[in-house]
């Protein structure tokens, strides 16, 4: 698995904190009410104690929500990790297949050529067997020989049909692979964009 870089760990880091440098000057301001309210020589039941109250439970809702937000993002993140990683081994499995398939196409492609070698070989041998003297002992052998050439045709027909399916197969698993990696990168620029906009919600 490739390695994180600086930059995706703070945004994870953003992620998961959320407004927490907000949240601890919003504690620190309702202490200092808290205090100030304690101290004060207000009546509890005027209207400036009662809006004081107000005040510093809005704070504790506010402070209360962006805990229980950053937890669900945490959570959130941990699922997605998981996510990730499984996504990643299924790639790393489906790219060793394809080296695999690659190289049993090369091996296929090797016999061919092969093939197509000593088909070349069996035309010059019979081109020479045509100019000997004698007919018949030609004849049976340009027999034998056009035999060993059908059946070796047919053979590299069937080996180049099963190397022109390897191909495609191959070609679908790569056209997998990229759609795969393009998820991926959507998925986590949408990560970043719903940071972004929980900041600016919050804000």
């Amino acid at each position: 698995m490739a390695s994180v870089t600086d930059d995706e760990v703070i945004k994870k880091r953003l992620l998961i904190d959320g407004d927490a440098g907000n949240d601890e000057k919003r504690l620190t301001s309702l202490l200092k009410t808290f205090i100030r309210w304690c101290n004060s020589t207000d009546e509890p039941s005027s209207d400036e104690s009662h809006l004081t109250v107000q005040r510093m439970l809005a704070t504790l809702a506010q402070s209360d929500h962006a805990i229980q937000k950053s937890s669900q993002v945490y959570r959130m993140n941990l699922l997605e990790q998981e996510n990730y990683e499984t996504l990643n081994k299924q790639i790393e499995s489906r790219i060793e297949e394809a080296e695999l398939k690659i190289k049993e196409s090369k091996e296929e492609l090797k016999m061919a050529k092969q093939i197509r070698k000593h088909r070349q070989e069996y035309d010059a041998l019979a081109k020479v067997i045509q100019q000997q003297p004698d007919r018949q002992d030609t004849t049976r052998k340009l027999q034998d020989v056009d035999e060993d050439l059908k059946q070796l045709e047919e053979t590299k027909q069937k080996l180049e049909q099963k190397l022109d399916l390897r191909r495609k197969q191959f070609h679908v698993l790569i056209s997998a692979i990229h759609e795969l990696q393009s998820m991926l990168e959507e998925d986590e620029g949408m990560e970043v964009s719903e940071g972004k906009q929980d900041e600016m919600d919050t804000t």
